[in-house]
């Protein structure tokens, strides 16, 4: 498997892992559907970066790094694995590629929205080093009630 950065090729298969993994777990919200659908123009076209898990051409996972109004934390957002390929660690390797390109971009902190019923994902983001903040009011994320940050 390699971990690979965005290509116009792979942008369904951002969408279509996302989706999946937002019908599964939650919903799909407006905001999910705008991003999830145009990423050129609302991530990559904003500075931010998609990565993808590609083994034999066939696309496992995605993960992406959005921009935020400080320059120098991004979100680490929008990661999905395809379910025939979960439980692999497929996320802890696209989550260890985000780290190491966040280092590598002498950025300050990543920050990520989540839920806690996904305890999972929780467990693996304090194992990362990301630790609990407060989530705003104005949330751009309906389902999110955990926000957490990983300082550098």
């Amino acid at each position: 498997m390699q971990i690979v950065s965005y290509q116009p090729e792979y942008a369904k298969a951002f969408y279509d892992l996302n989706i999946e993994w937002l019908i599964t777990f939650f919903y799909v919200e407006p905001f999910d559907e705008e991003v999830l659908s145009k990423p050129q123009h609302y991530i990559i076209g904003k500075g931010g970066h998609i990565f993808f898990a590609v083994k034999d051409d066939s696309v496992l996972g995605t993960v992406a790094l959005m921009p935020t109004n400080n320059v120098k934390i991004f979100e680490l957002t929008k990661m999905a694995v395809s379910p025939e390929a979960r439980g692999q660690k497929i996320g802890q390797q696209l989550m260890q590629q985000c780290i190491d390109f966040a280092e590598s971009q002498n950025w300050d902190a990543l920050m990520l929205y989540s839920n806690t019923i996904l305890e999972n994902a929780i467990y693996i983001y304090r194992k990362y080093g990301f630790k609990e903040i407060p989530v705003e009011p104005n949330s751009p994320y309906e389902r999110s009630n955990i926000k957490m940050l990983l300082e550098f």
